[in-house]
């Protein structure tokens, strides 16, 4: 039998990072086991789905790399198929006619409702429409009286099923209402529209959060009412806040998008990365995979029973997502092969205009060198943008802490500086040797310590205070560029 998941978000809002750890849990169980990954946007809610949405879902889901392998199921077009399983089961005597008044099914104001007639006789089955005979149901529905369908439950029984992550998970019948499975109106509710869609999809394994285990209950009393076998469950631990409460997009607003992450350089492979590891291991030390490495690993029986936290601070610039998150993708930006990574880089160039056509042609080596020289100290594909803006531009900020320590502590540079920036306009061969030459010879001169002489440097070549070894910014930007930067008068005057 082969595998067939699916991924099924509500186009209600951006793709959430539980619903992307929803998704790659699926993507990767699907591609360990030689099955196919599906799409399937559940839509019926009309008050709330937008097309803005599903674009923002699709967009987080082309990011992090999951394409579906067959055509995206959109639900509403299938709301045909939903009432006439309804249907089906109202013929077999399966469901019923329920005609309570809109307001007493669904409680309320409304005294007299289902749900605290139930709680109060402790008996859900407590309606006065689930043994009406066939033909006073018909005569009412036909003089025009509106109702709903529900699944009539059995008032013994359980219902039980073995949940790949939680183990057996058993219910009694008493404890389950009479199921609502078309409204009045006719739109079908959520349960019943799962549950067809999932047969006619084909799915063998539904790998959701622990959110829906309580539907599993439900929609299992719907899978036998229909005569068709239900799929494997396994139900994710969920993803909490800091404080221990549900991460939600109302309350935590951007911080739990996917496109926050990619719009902030984050490398799609270093979230997977980090995504997988809330709520799933290997059983080893290792932190870092490769997305072949996670397909070849992953499995369900190694998915967490405890909750995952995804620990941020809201108030904290430095700590606005979780550190891992930021650790796991400089792990990537700094470790990962030179000739990958460039990509990134040429797309974060172009969007803040700092591309160049002959950094894949006359400039190549260079450029290459060059992005491998500065990514030590990065964390996101933005800092090629900004902290090393420098490399690529002549437009580049200065951070005034780095200007007034290394520059200004020491007014001496002015003239120092000027100096070493002649003499390294005279020599032919600007190499590491002769710099780090020229640098220990105008140090002795001046009778001053090479950190003063460097770090000055570092300060009018790159605006900052830490980079990489000055021999190496030196030769990376060349004779002319560090000379005319070492003579200019620009950061002084800050």
């Amino acid at each position: 039998m082969t595998t067939r998941v699916r991924f099924a978000p509500s186009p209600t809002g951006y793709l959430h990072i539980g619903s992307a750890r929803t998704a790659l849990f699926n993507y990767l169980f699907a591609k360990h086991t030689g099955g196919k990954f599906l799409l399937r946007i559940e839509d019926t809610d009309l008050a709330r789905s937008t097309s803005e949405s599903t674009r923002s879902i699709l967009e987080g889901l082309e990011w992090l790399g999951f394409a579906p392998d067959e055509t995206i199921v959109y639900q509403s077009n299938n709301a045909d198929q939903h009432r006439a399983a309804a249907l089906k089961l109202l013929a077999e005597s399966k469901a019923y006619l329920d005609f309570t008044p809109k307001e007493d099914r669904t409680g309320g104001d409304v005294k007299t409702s289902i749900q605290e007639k139930a709680r109060a006789n402790k008996n859900q089955r407590d309606n006065e429409f689930r043994d009406l005979s066939k033909e006073e149901s018909d005569q009412k529905a036909a003089a025009g009286e509106p109702f709903a369908i529900r699944l009539k439950v059995a008032e013994t029984g359980k219902t039980t099923f073995e949940d790949a992550v939680y183990g057996l998970q058993e219910r009694d019948y008493t404890e389950i209402e009479d199921l609502v499975l078309l409204r009045s109106d006719g739109h079908p509710l959520y349960n019943l529209a799962v549950v067809c869609d999932d047969i006619e999809m084909q799915i063998t394994h539904v790998i959701r959060g622990q959110d829906h285990l309580t539907n599993a209950h439900k929609q299992v009393l719907i899978y036998e009412a229909l005569g068709a076998n239900k799929p494997i469950f396994a139900h994710l631990p969920l993803i909490l806040a800091p404080n221990k409460g549900k991460l939600s997009k109302r309350k935590h607003g951007a911080v739990v998008s996917m496109t926050t992450y990619r719009d902030a350089g984050f490398l799609a492979a270093a979230f997977r990365n980090f995504l997988v590891l809330l709520g799933w291991s290997a059983g080893e030390e290792k932190e870092i995979y490769t997305f072949d490495e996670l397909i070849e690993k992953f499995s369900l029986d190694h998915i967490h029973k405890n909750n995952a936290v995804f620990n941020f601070d809201a108030n904290d610039a430095k700590h606005w997502t979780d550190d891992k998150a930021i650790w796991m993708n400089a792990e990537y930006v700094r470790t990962m092969p030179i000739a990958e990574l460039i990509p990134f880089v040429k797309a974060e160039l172009k969007s803040a205009k700092l591309w160049r056509d002959e950094y894949e042609d006359d400039d190549k080596t260079w450029f290459e060198n060059t992005v491998d020289l500065i990514r030590q100290r990065f964390f996101t594909l933005k800092d090629f943008s900004g902290q090393g803006r420098a490399y690529f531009s002549e437009d580049f900020d200065f951070d005034q802490a780095a200007i007034d320590k290394n520059l200004k502590k020491f007014p001496d540079l002015k003239i120092w500086l000027t100096e070493l920036a002649n003499r390294f306009e005279a020599v032919e061969d600007f190499t590491h040797d002769e710099i780090e030459r020229i640098v220990k010879e105008i140090t002795e001169e001046k009778q001053t310590k090479m950190g003063v002489i460097m770090n000055g440097a570092r300060a009018l070549l790159t605006g900052l205070a830490v980079g990489p070894s000055m021999l190496t910014v030196f030769e990376t930007l060349g004779k002319e560029k560090t000379g005319r930067r070492l003579k200019s008068q620009i950061a002084w005057n800050l």
